[in-house]
């Protein structure tokens, strides 16, 4: 008998199993809700994404237009996995021209931030290491460190972001290899770190020795205040700090484009995992985001996005005292997209959310956004994808819901 004819009469074996890591991570919630809470007639505050109204759809379309028009061949073909050296430039002069002095060969294309966030995984977690983070925390950035096998720890904090002191005590003790924060217009809070937090923060890795990955998707959404410089621009935080920065929120999300600036050989170890991942991010997206950025003006586009962005955020705050039950606190953010608030004791945001979809209105509860012990009775709203009159409607509803 060959072995084709055995194989014939037996039954099929089944096939190796999943990685543990691929069974033992779950999806994300916010797309989990996203899901569910698609209809249009549901106003939803659970997103996480930019206006799309507010595109700027001819001058995108332009930059693709002459680029394809005008180099056609350097379009469509591969590239360099550190990224075009137009973009990577034009990203470099306007990191410098935001204060952190930047070469276009500090700068590494991402194929989005979040890529960013697994490229570092690869190239600095092994197994079991610790990864510090903000307590709540973004929720792709813990789903990237727990998928790269690390022991993800939350810092203690406050209104201000971090506690330096509760920072420097986990250092000690856990010996992490990074910090993650997003020190403005965090999500999910909102929140931003002042300056003398920052220096406080960048002196705490100087001293104990760490990496800090310093996310910045949101920064240019600012409504009012005064701009805080980034970390990596303090005092002992040049040489150990990753900036990482987007265009998903100011240009627009699909053309998946991010950067990270780092020091030299870590950037040189995420070029590989990247090569290891996807080659580089397409060419083609990549020489319309610097033909838009030589061509346009992002930062009156910016501007513009901002200004709407905060007349849908007073609309929110405007209505959330009557919305949310007596008791409860929430969030004022200076900028970016979100609103953390906080119900009384009793409340549990992850039950409720059913009984609020009913009245078609969403949000995402505040549970899946900690390292820790969750705290179930928190919540997130985002507050840009809908006009003052919706989220005054929407606030209505998610009232009627809570109060069932």
């Amino acid at each position: 008998m060959t072995v084709s004819d055995s194989a014939s009469v037996t039954a099929a074996a089944p096939v190796p199993p999943l990685a543990g890591r691929a069974t033992a991570i779950g999806g994300s919630p916010v797309r989990d809700i996203l899901a569910v809470t698609g209809r249009p007639e549901v106003i939803n505050f659970a997103g996480g994404l930019p206006a799309p109204e507010l595109f700027d759809v001819e001058g995108i379309a332009a930059a693709y237009r002459d680029v394809l028009a005008e180099v056609p061949e350097r379009a469509l073909q591969y590239a360099t996995t550190e990224g075009e050296p137009g973009l990577r430039a034009a990203l470099a002069e306007r990191t410098g021209a935001r204060g952190l002095a930047t070469d276009a060969d500090e700068v590494l294309v991402t194929t989005g931030s979040q890529q960013a966030l697994s490229l570092l995984a690869t190239a600095l977690l092994e197994p079991g290491d610790v990864v510090l983070v903000e307590d709540p925390c973004y929720l792709a950035a813990l789903q990237a460190f727990r998928f790269a096998g690390a022991r993800v720890i939350a810092v203690p904090g406050d209104a201000d972001g971090i506690d330096p002191w509760a920072l420097e005590d986990l250092v000690i003790r856990e010996r992490p290899k990074l910090l993650y924060t997003v020190p403005t217009f965090q999500n999910p809070t909102g929140r931003a770190m002042p300056g003398e937090r920052r220096a406080a923060v960048a002196a705490v890795a100087a001293r104990r020795g760490l990496w800090i990955v310093e996310d910045d998707p949101y920064g240019e959404l600012r409504f009012e205040g005064e701009r805080v410089p980034w970390i990596a621009s303090y005092d002992g935080a040049g040489d150990r700090t990753v900036l990482l920065g987007s265009f998903s929120k100011v240009m627009a999300p699909g053309l998946r484009l991010g950067w990270l600036r780092a020091p030299a050989a870590l950037r040189r170890a995420c070029a590989v995992a990247k090569q290891a991942a996807d080659l580089h991010t397409p060419t083609v997206n990549q020489l319309a985001a610097a033909r838009y950025l030589a061509d346009r003006d992002l930062d009156a586009h910016v501007a513009r996005v901002a200004g709407v962005y905060r007349e849908r955020r007073d609309a929110m705050l405007d209505g959330i005292a009557d919305a949310l039950p007596a008791g409860s606190s929430w969030t004022r953010p200076e900028g970016g997209m979100f609103l953390w608030a906080r119900l009384p004791e009793s409340y549990d945001t992850t039950a409720l959310l059913p009984r609020v979809v009913e009245q078609d209105v969403a949000y995402v509860p505040g549970a899946p956004f900690y390292a820790g012990e969750p705290d179930p009775a928190t919540l997130r709203l985002c507050f840009v994808t809908q006009t003052p009159e919706e989220i005054g409607e929407g606030l209505r509803r998610l009232g009627r819901g809570l109060r069932g």
